[in-house]
């Protein structure tokens, strides 16, 4: 913060030059002249505090209500006005995302504004976020919180703008109905204080993420980018945009314990997390815990633990000339196991639960319900099985992989080669859900007559070679897999019920 000292010592001086002359005021003379020194005083006041004004209570403005300073126009053209006290944000064709920023960066603060958003267009409103010439010449990146208006409902939602996709779509919830209104104005509210970043929209939670890559960036006001002429005039619209950066803990509003916490700490649990039962099954830094699928001991080759990493190295593309598969020491019944993974360009890769390591002891991969992994542009297995059954996210060989929390979502579940995706494994009694990046794609009773009707028609439907109560085993192993492909794998923990 600058220091204000010596203006405020100016401001006392002219102040009691101005009512010593308006005391004198017998004269019109005299009386003008300390009018015109009060004036220059309240004129001096808005430059200097204007739009950084704190109040009592710790609040700063952010937008004056009258003008743009402070704010700055990046990456595209669409364009910026005030209107009624509202920054107002309009659609243009032919330009990408465009951002009015805060010349100031922020690190730990509380936001709040109003907005409204015209139906037919997608909005956000960045923090901790960034513009470098050195990252996509200058694109700009960061966090985002949602503003959307469609059928699908995200607003609140915390995306990760041109870096790694979706963070926390609300779907992580389930399906419940959006506090967000349309056609009228809504109140928004993000807390960023140290690795926590939570959401309210309207006064309801909406998001909980606790993440630390970026600790400091701009606020950052979007217009979306339009495909289409019929979007051409669009608007999105701000107001009574305030922040404050002291005493945040003092300030913080209460969690709402049905909105589910998410971690992206690397191969590190939240306070949370350790509070509600869950563990690392990898500690990030040694084989510990893990064996050989059908050895007593870890792969002496082939599986490179290197930066908080886990890799199975690229072999000759099959999965019985490898270093082989890996499983846990432990076994497990009812749990959640949440792990991120990476692929590279044609790969092929899974993970298996409920593994027998002793059932069909031959060459290849040990057998298990798999959570498939897989390049569906490049590898062939995408279009191999029965109607998708073995592509990203299904069980693989049973049952295909589809977005079951937003059916009207059009946006690829898959972040992309070279990046990092979720996994998430759900498991309660016969109850099995797969999940994909937030959202769920695969669901199951593997106690059902309808489950084993699949697997009698699926390649593990020869009870003699893979065990009659395939899928069904009380307990078993958690596997990844090595099928000849170069996979990353981090941040790999479990919790029981």
């Amino acid at each position: 913060m600058v220091d204000l000292s010596p203006v405020f010592c100016w401001m006392l001086i002219v102040i009691g030059k101005a009512l010593k002359i308006i005391y004198k005021g017998y004269s019109m003379k005299y009386f003008r002249s300390g009018c015109l020194y009060l004036l220059l005083i309240c004129s001096f006041s808005a430059n200097v505090f204007g739009a950084e004004a704190v109040s009592e209570d710790g609040w700063q403005v952010l937008f004056n209500g009258k003008n743009l300073e402070g704010w700055q126009v990046l990456n595209g053209a669409a364009e910026y006005h005030i209107e009624d006290g509202a920054i107002v944000g309009t659609t243009k064709l032919g330009t990408p995302n465009t951002f009015l920023a805060t010349k100031k960066h922020f690190s730990d603060f509380i936001v709040e504004f109003e907005t409204y958003v015209d139906v037919g267009l997608n909005s956000g409103v960045q923090f901790r976020s960034n513009s470098r010439d050195s990252y996509l010449d200058g694109r700009v990146h960061g966090y985002q919180m949602e503003i959307d208006p469609s059928d699908r409902a995200f607003t609140g939602g915390i995306y990760d703008e041109a870096r790694r996709k979706w963070l926390y779509p609300p779907s992580i919830n389930g399906v419940k109905p959006s506090p967000f209104r349309l056609g009228t104005w809504n109140k928004v509210r993000i807390e960023a204080i140290g690795d926590h970043i939570r959401t309210w929209v309207n006064d309801q939670m909406v998001s909980n993420l606790v993440d630390d890559l970026t600790s400091k960036g701009f606020i950052g006001l979007q217009v979306h980018s339009i495909p289409d002429e019929k979007q051409v005039g669009l608007q999105a619209r701000w107001r009574n945009l305030r922040i404050k950066t002291d005493d945040l803990d003092a300030s913080r509003k209460a969690v709402d314990t049905t909105i589910r916490e998410v971690s992206f700490l690397k191969n590190a649990l939240s306070e949370h997390e350790k509070r509600t039962g869950w563990r690392l099954l990898w500690d990030g830094k040694t084989n510990k815990g893990w064996r050989g699928a059908k050895l007593d001991r870890f792969p002496r080759s082939g599986w490179d633990i290197k930066g908080g990493v886990l890799t199975v190295e690229a072999t000759d593309g099959g999965e019985s000339t490898g270093p082989g598969d890996i499983i846990t020491e432990a076994q497990f019944s009812n749990f959640e196991l949440v792990l991120d993974f990476k692929i590279t360009e044609g790969a092929n890769s899974g993970i298996k639960y409920f593994v027998d390591p002793n059932i069909n002891r031959g060459p290849g991969s040990a057998i298990g319900l798999e959570f498939q992994i897989l390049d569906d542009k490049n590898h062939p297995d995408a279009k191999q099985g029965v109607k998708g059954n073995r592509t990203l996210g299904s069980a693989y060989d049973l049952i295909a992989s589809e977005n079951l929390s937003y059916a009207s979502e059009k946006s690829a579940l898959f972040n992309g080669i070279g990046e990092w995706n979720r996994a998430r494994i759900l498991v309660r009694g016969g109850k099995v859900e797969h999940w994909l990046n937030g959202k769920k794609v695969v669901e199951f009773d593997r106690f059902s007559q309808i489950f084993k009707a699949v697997v009698n028609y699926s390649k593990y439907g020869d009870a003699e070679k893979f065990g009659d109560k395939f899928g069904r085993l009380p307990t078993g192993h958690i596997l990844l897999q090595d099928h000849g492909n170069e996979v990353h794998f981090k941040s790999i923990k479990i919790r029981e019920f």
